[in-house]
């Protein structure tokens, strides 16, 4: 008997796994070789899988297969006045019985689930457009219950008459759903990473602090330590008390309104002086973890199936100036130094010097075989 509470991956040729979900009266089953897909940036790898179809139970219905990108901003278990807490931001759907001949042609991993499913499978494919979000949520605070806000992304097969109808109310029971993700991975290519400065005059001096800031390269992978190396040239007579490295992450939210918040995932305090018409040239080392900032709500993560791990969102790469709803993702690193006015009022009359970097923090491709699926 096949189960249908739970997606059941299992050995399949002790290759690879299958994913299937069954619908709850049992006349259709969905099937998915894999359930992350990747964003190259310029193309969307396509989600193909089978859905197995008992003709019997239909009593003339039609199945459909139909996947959708959302964005979830509210618990729908905390809806109490009929509203949704949920916008689709992309919807695609298909028949696949009876056959339209749409997916006359089947790619290798379709062929692969049709020998497991047999006769009674019927294959699909989407090509999501490349302008849609990776999968993101937003992680939720200690006390919040239900679903984390975020985007996501959703397979469902089921039974109907007409694939879109108002009027037609669609049974849990002829359903069956598996959640999957759209991900991005870093570039190959990592280029020198980015340099920004700044001079800064104060009051009764006519020479400046300069601070000047980079990074070694462009792309850092999640878990990796940044190095920061920091330059000051200090012209004048006042001290240069204190040096502050931090990283900040941007999510986006482009949804009704573009909406962008900051929150600080790493920051460091180093304790350098830097007294009147002197130097430094340093390189300074900061981390930032998602095991650093469990506590932070709102914070963006990597989207996630059921309740794997996972890490801070990566940053968001888009081709050109394409507009994307949802949310989008990017860092930058700030180095800060705190310039002491000196004299009896110290730290009092103190004032900071600032410059910002870019950051690019991704996870690396893994081994092609993975990507590319079983064949």
């Amino acid at each position: 008997m096949e189960q249908r509470s739970d997606s059941l991956p299992f050995p399949f040729f002790s290759l690879f796994r299958v994913f299937k979900k069954t619908s709850g009266n049992g006349h259709i089953a969905l099937y998915l070789g894999k359930r992350d897909f990747v964003d190259h940036v310029d193309s969307v790898e396509v989600v193909d899988g089978v859905i197995k179809v008992d003709p019997s139970g239909l009593n003339g219905r039609k199945v459909f297969a139909y996947l959708a990108c959302a964005f979830r901003y509210g618990s729908d278990d905390s809806d109490m006045i009929g509203l949704s807490f949920r916008k689709d931001i992309w919807i695609q759907c298909v028949q696949v019985y009876p056959p339209t001949g749409a997916n006359a042609t089947k790619t290798p991993m379709q062929e692969s689930l049709m020998k497991k499913v047999g006769e009674q499978g019927c294959p699909f494919s989407f090509q999501m457009p490349i302008n849609l979000p990776c999968s993101v949520s937003l992680q939720p605070g200690p006390n919040d219950a239900g679903k984390a806000c975020g985007v996501d992304f959703e397979v469902k097969g089921y039974i109907a008459n007409e694939a879109d109808s108002a009027d037609e109310v669609i049974d849990k029971k002829d359903t069956c759903r598996l959640m999957i993700r759209k991900i991005q991975f870093a570039p190959t290519n990592n280029k020198a990473g980015p340099k920004a400065d700044k001079a800064k005059k104060f009051r009764m001096t006519d020479k400046p602090v300069t601070l000047e800031a980079s990074l070694e390269k462009e792309i850092y992978y999640h878990g990796d330590p940044i190095s920061v190396k920091v330059k000051i040239n200090n012209e004048t007579t006042k001290v240069v008390k204190k040096i502050k490295v931090s990283v900040e992450q941007l999510t986006s939210v482009m949804l009704y309104s573009a909406d962008t918040y900051s929150k600080t995932v790493c920051s460091e305090e180093f304790g350098e002086t830097i007294n009147a018409n002197g130097t430094l040239e340093k390189s300074f080392q900061i981390t930032p973890l998602l095991a650093n900032n469990k506590e932070k709500r709102g914070l963006s993560v990597d989207g996630q199936l059921k309740d794997e791990d996972t890490h801070l969102a990566s940053t968001t790469l888009c081709q050109g100036e394409k507009e994307i709803q949802g949310i989008l993702i990017s860092y930058k690193v700030k180095v800060n130094i705190l310039v002491s006015g000196g004299g009896l009022l110290g730290g009092l009359s103190g004032s900071n010097v600032t410059v910002e970097l870019p950051l690019t923090l991704m996870s690396p491709k893994p081994a092609a075989n993975w990507i590319k699926g079983p064949l």
